[in-house]
């Protein structure tokens, strides 16, 4: 094995371009996976193939860049990357959030962003990935299966740079604060909840005592894998006023002094924007395509804004009654079933643990003034929240124990609804109307489960034998309105 770290450019493109479309396990002339036989759950292996055994080079830990690239240092970064489960998507997705390197609290105070570890590792970063071929979890030895899908050198646009750095300083001066007011060591457990809501692009992980670690969401990570595997950038807008959780804070201030207390249709006007369908009754995307117009873009989704996709922030729009009560309960998510029927799978790597933990939500709050008319509601602003750990480790781990209870033990059960009098409710085509115990609104939960689908003779799902339609995680209307209220408008 050499222990060179030193690469042309010209090197880097032979070795892995020799790679590409064999597995790990078919490139791994170093046996580096041999460690897996004492040590089945051992992390990282596949980065260890492509440094060991594709680039020969020796272990290392360095905090500095891993190698040179024509004398440029780089940072080699092997990810795992899966195919969306996105309806009618077929672009592929980060698996998880990629871990860069080590919050240190003794030095990262005598850093600045510009010379700081965080920014010398993502700087110049090459990406290898490898696609997760498994809809289970599976132990290291596994990953020998695994295919190798492509490879480049990433560069971060200024305007994500600048995020990235907002990102830091939060971090920086969180620290800061805690060693210049001498606070006991067990305020750094606040890096991983009490900064939630103010990073966009990073968060830390795991939690103190144990070693923190700076990580780019997965929504980031996702954002960079899709534009290599289309082959070109995506049209996403970038609102270069939109640089940090401050920045995007003080823009939706700055829109909520203009137009608070007037209405959708007359906001939606100013824009011209369409107020109606083809079929003449309310566009009922018109709130979503009014704040991105506020926000200065275009587009018609808030996630077609650059920061908001790639930050995970989800937009949300709440209209409350003209008493202050919510109107409609909330669509949060559709459910992923292979992993929350995987026995391996453990909450904190869940799709729901993920939801949760790592998006923000961006409420844009109005409030009727003509019981049921959306078009005369009046616009109040915004507010912006992300659940802390007691919501997420109360309602959310709820749902996921309680659906995986049933299925495991055979508790799921589907039955046929009727109506107080005993008759049987039938479907617009006449079929029964049947409904499966999962959590359901009327148990009094937050977070409940709703069957989806636009034929209701369409069941695709099957767990324990029983069809089923896609299954969504919602919120209850009247509890998200009790968890906003505790939030100022921005």
């Amino acid at each position: 094995m050499s222990h060179s770290r030193e690469f042309t450019r010209k090197e880097v493109d032979s070795l892995l371009t020799a790679a590409m479309g064999k597995t790990l396990g078919d490139v791994d002339k170093n046996h580096i996976f041999d460690k897996t036989l004492t040590n089945p759950k051992v992390t990282g292996i596949a980065g260890d193939v492509v440094e060991q055994s594709i680039l020969d080079m020796e272990p290392d830990t360095r905090p500095e860049a891993d190698i040179t690239v024509d004398g440029e240092p780089v940072e080699l970064k092997t990810t795992g990357i899966r195919k969306s489960k996105k309806k009618n998507c077929d672009l592929y997705e980060g698996k998880e959030p990629m871990s860069i390197t080590g919050v240190s609290v003794k030095n990262i105070v005598h850093e600045n962003f510009e010379n700081s570890r965080f920014w010398n590792k993502l700087d110049k970063v090459l990406l290898v990935y490898y696609e997760y071929a498994s809809l289970k979890k599976v132990k290291a030895r596994e990953y020998m299966d695994f295919p190798l899908m492509g490879y480049h050198f990433h560069e971060f646009s200024p305007e994500d740079k600048a995020v990235l750095k907002a990102d830091w300083e939060q971090v920086y001066n969180y620290v800061k604060r805690i060693q210049d007011e001498k606070l006991d060591e067990k305020e750094y457990a606040g890096l991983s909840h009490d900064l939630r809501g103010s990073l966009l692009y990073i968060d830390t992980a795991p939690k103190w005592p144990n070693p923190p670690r700076f990580r780019l969401k997965r929504s980031v990570v996702t954002a960079i894998v899709q534009e290599y595997f289309s082959g070109k950038k995506e049209k996403l807008e970038v609102i270069k006023e939109l640089t940090g959780i401050e920045a995007l804070d003080k823009t939706c201030h700055e829109k909520t002094v203009i137009y608070k207390n007037r209405t959708l249709k007359d906001i939606a006007i100013e824009f011209g924007l369409p107020i109606y369908n083809e079929e003449g009754k309310p566009n009922k995307a018109l709130s979503e395509q009014v704040t991105v117009r506020m926000m200065g873009g275009k587009s018609k989704k808030i996630n077609s804004i650059d920061l908001f996709n790639k930050a995970g922030i989800v937009g949300k729009t709440l209209i409350m009654s003209n008493k202050g009560g919510r109107t409609e309960d909330t669509k949060l998510f559709t459910v992923d079933f292979s992993e929350w029927l995987d026995p391996d799978v453990k909450f904190e790597e869940s799709q729901i643990y993920d939801y949760f933990a790592n998006n923000q939500f961006l409420c844009i709050v109005f409030q009727e003034t003509v019981e049921g008319d959306m078009l005369q509601s009046k616009f109040l602003g915004f507010k912006r929240f992300s659940f802390d750990d007691d919501f997420i480790n109360t309602y959310a781990k709820r749902i996921w124990d309680d659906v995986r209870d049933k299925v495991f033990n055979n508790k799921l059960v589907e039955t046929v609804c009727t109506r107080k009098d005993g008759s049987v409710i039938k479907n617009p085509v006449g079929t029964d109307k049947t409904a499966v115990n999962f959590p359901k609104s009327s148990d009094r939960q937050y977070l409940f489960m709703r069957g989806t689908s636009g034929d209701s003779t369409a069941k695709p799902l099957v767990i324990n034998g029983i069809h089923m339609y896609q299954q969504q995680v919602w919120i209850r209307g009247k509890d998200i309105i009790e968890l906003i209220n505790k939030k100022e408008f921005i």
